[in-house]
């Protein structure tokens, strides 16, 4: 199976590489990452100092994420997508002089098992999205996200819930609802949704 990594990537000797993955043309790959198996990271993304990417995740194109994020397994990261790691960003300190390291602590994005972040979003670090959510592409995440959900918009707002399948779900009745593509069937508690047992 091995590992391709193309010349044109930037892997640090420290990061950790999961069998089976796959890093294209340009992409950097910082020290202390660790990439489960079957990974791929797309042309031109970023993956920042001791991120942590479960088995079967994809980043897509120039997507941007920073430390200290964490990707469950089968997280899909869309084209362009960033991962925020500053609460209050700054060039320059209160007395002009230039930030460093040390002048703040990073706070990470968490993505759970099998969620998907569309083209172009942004999540603003700290927040958690939850498992199979779906983030509609241009979406500006600024709040957890409930498993399940389906969030659009700036900022991003639930409009409905999605499936592991990934498609949205119908409405029956008593707060359930069904993958259309599944016949899988989820039960709702107020902002909540779980599968139905």
């Amino acid at each position: 199976m091995g590992i391709r990594v193309v010349d044109s990537a930037d892997v640090a000797d420290s990061a950790v590489i999961g069998e089976g993955s796959s890093i294209w043309h340009l992409a950097q790959v910082r020290e202390g990452a660790v990439l489960g198996e079957n990974c791929i990271v797309g042309r031109g993304a970023y993956i920042g100092t001791g991120v942590t990417m479960g088995d079967n995740c994809k980043v897509q194109n120039y997507a941007l994420v920073y430390e200290p994020a964490v990707l469950e397994k089968g997280v899909f990261i869309g084209p362009a997508v960033v991962l925020t790691n500053d609460h209050f960003p700054r060039a320059i300190n209160a007395d002009g002089t230039p930030k460093s390291a040390h002048d703040w602590t990073p706070v990470g994005v968490t993505i759970r098992e099998g969620a998907a972040i569309g083209a172009r979003s942004v999540c603003v670090a700290p927040v958690t999205i939850g498992r199979w959510a779906t983030i509609a592409a241009g979406a500006v995440v600024t709040k957890d996200v409930p498993d399940y959900a389906l969030m659009a918009g700036v900022p991003a707002r639930r409009l409905g819930w999605v499936g592991e399948a990934g498609v949205p779900l119908k409405e029956e009745s008593n707060g359930y609802w069904m993958c259309p593509e599944t016949g899988t069937r989820y039960l709702q508690d107020g902002e909540t949704l779980r599968r139905a047992e």
